[in-house]
């Protein structure tokens, strides 16, 4: 037996029907079919096809979407809209029983179905959605782990003390981090033709160096390369480097890496008291380090970009591009007027 959908065109789902319609002006417009054609061979008459056409021609893709006939009662309501912008904005799917955290228009279908005896397409969920300033995002995760509040208390009276502590002593305040950094390093895209992925020869070596490094937000940076594991030991070597013919002494702030707390740098901070302070920022939240911004750079926009063919050409390339970034005032100031970081350069 046929399916009715074969023969009658409104017996189409809404979602399968959008596709259809891009796909008929697709052969029209971009492959040069005939209109006519088109309609015989998907089963429309040729007048849908036009309408689809001048449709296209005065608004693109999304023109084609389907759209509730006028006059026709809203199933989506002003209240499961609020509901939907709520879901979206504060919880994941994860809460409602989904194995997953990501949102998609057809698990809001389905959970107005649900909740609130809705049934929708997928495509008015997208529409609502877009009609409410939502948009389609790469997400950023952020660890289970973190605090919020131990975050709000550093930003809030933390941080605030530690530089009037810096005003009491005459000091400067740096960020610091550490990082890897590889030879197998890449970031970034290139062109090719499309639908074949363009092929590069690179070195599949191993190998690589750790690198610290702390910025002021004066833009004042100073860095150190390590070949091999970051230790307390070596982690005073760079803050014995940093504090070497300062005039001033140095407030640091560091994450909680375990070196970090060792009892060997503790000893270290506590016997160049005058000279150096150690203080800690919030756990897991890198965001409102400065210091991660040099990363960013060395990593993504210089090394990751490169052809790097050993490590000891990784050595060399490391060296210039943060010799580069050094000298570079403006652009480590930078660092410091991001949405998370501008608190550390005292921007309200």
């Amino acid at each position: 037996m046929t399916p009715e959908w074969l023969e009658d065109g409104r017996k189409v789902p809404d979602d399968v029907m959008y596709y259809i319609r891009r796909m008929a002006v697709y052969a029209v417009r971009v492959l040069g079919q005939s209109p006519e054609k088109v309609a015989e061979a998907y089963n429309f008459d040729r007048s849908c096809i036009y309408r689809w056409l001048k449709q296209y021609d005065g608004g693109g893709f999304e023109a084609l979407e389907s759209h509730m006939p006028r006059g026709s009662d809203p199933l989506i309501t002003k209240a499961t809209d609020d509901w939907m912008k709520q879901a979206v904005l504060d919880s994941t799917p994860a809460d409602f029983g989904y194995d997953t955290h990501l949102w998609t228009s057809l698990i809001l279908a389905t959970l107005l179905r649900d909740k609130f005896g809705v049934a929708v397409s997928d495509t008015a969920v997208r529409r609502h959605l877009k009609a409410m300033g939502l948009t389609c995002q790469k997400p950023e995760y952020q660890d289970v782990a973190r605090d919020e509040r131990e975050i709000a208390r550093f930003l809030d009276d933390k941080f605030p003390r530690i530089q009037r502590l810096a005003e009491k002593m005459g000091a400067d305040i740096a960020f610091e981090d550490e990082a890897g950094v590889g030879v197998m390093t890449r970031h970034g895209r290139t062109w090719g033709m499309s639908g074949e992925t363009p092929i590069i020869k690179a070195s599949m070596l191993r190998g690589g160096y750790n690198v610290l490094s702390a910025v002021t937000a004066e833009g004042e940076m100073d860095y150190l390369i390590q070949d091999g594991t970051v230790n307390g030991g070596r982690y005073i070597g760079f803050l014995g480097g940093l504090i070497a013919g300062r005039k001033r002494p140095l407030i640091v702030l560091a994450d909680h890496a375990t070196f970090h707390h060792s009892k060997q740098v503790r000893d270290y901070v506590r016997a160049h008291r005058s000279q150096l302070r150690v203080f800690f920022l919030p756990k897991r939240a890198p965001e409102y380090n400065p210091d991660e911004q040099v990363w960013n750079e060395v990593k993504n926009n210089r090394i990751g970009k490169q052809p790097v063919k050993n490590k000891e050409d990784l050595k060399a390339r490391l060296t210039s591009a943060l010799d580069s970034l050094k000298q570079n005032t403006r652009r480590i100031i930078s660092f410091f007027h991001l949405p998370d970081t501008k608190y550390a350069a005292g921007v309200a």
